[in-house]
């Protein structure tokens, strides 16, 4: 009965004189392993402004918000509602447009401050005014698209866009579609419009 008693007073005399286990957090950094799901960030540089994060998102926590006036898209991500599961991170279409940092703490009084925001700018039909998708995110399609881009008008415009060889001229916005109309940047509404009618 005495040797389990003397191995405890042992191992209580061993922690006293070794270091604690634990990390000294707020005075010290702690430095996560190197799977770790932390912050959210949006690239700007990558993020095409497609929308799947916010689409796969389970708590809801990625708005798009649509500004057809000034012609942009704002994801807001409200890191006080996310869950840090990584499905916007995994679900991006360029993978590289929303990533998990290894940041964890976000500890603050002030809601306002977690909030992580990108824009890019709005592709609308010319005929009515519908919201297409974001241009960056047009032109990634059409990089990947190649040649088969120009099996669609409205890709192939954009792509053509961005190499100088199309210009930029203001539609007229007319109630009747005719054959004309199937060059230009339409929805996929009034597309089939102008392909039915004629």
């Amino acid at each position: 009965m005495r040797k389990p008693k003397l191995r405890e007073l042992g191992e209580a005399v061993k922690a006293l004189t070794t270091r604690a286990y634990t990390i000294k957090f707020p005075f010290e950094p702690s430095e996560p392993f190197e799977a770790f799901r932390g912050k959210p960030e949006y690239s700007d540089e990558y993020c095409v402004g497609c929308g799947a994060c916010a689409n796969v998102c389970p708590p809801g926590a990625i708005d798009i918000l649509d500004d057809i006036q000034e012609k942009k898209r704002r994801l807001i991500l409200h890191l006080d509602n996310c869950i840090y599961c990584g499905q916007c991170e995994l679900n991006c279409i360029t993978e590289k447009g929303i990533k998990l940092t290894r940041e964890y703490d976000l500890a603050t009084l002030d809601r306002s401050t977690l909030v992580e925001k990108v824009e890019k700018n709005l592709l609308l039909c010319e005929l009515c005014g519908a919201v297409i998708g974001t241009e960056e995110h047009v032109r990634w399609v059409a990089e990947r698209l190649g040649t088969a881009a120009f099996s669609n008008p409205t890709v192939m415009l954009v792509a053509m866009k961005e190499l100088s060889v199309v210009r930029e001229e203001k539609a007229e916005k007319s109630e009747v579609t005719d054959r004309a109309d199937r060059l230009r940047v339409l929805c996929p509404r009034c597309r089939k419009e102008t392909t039915v009618n004629f």
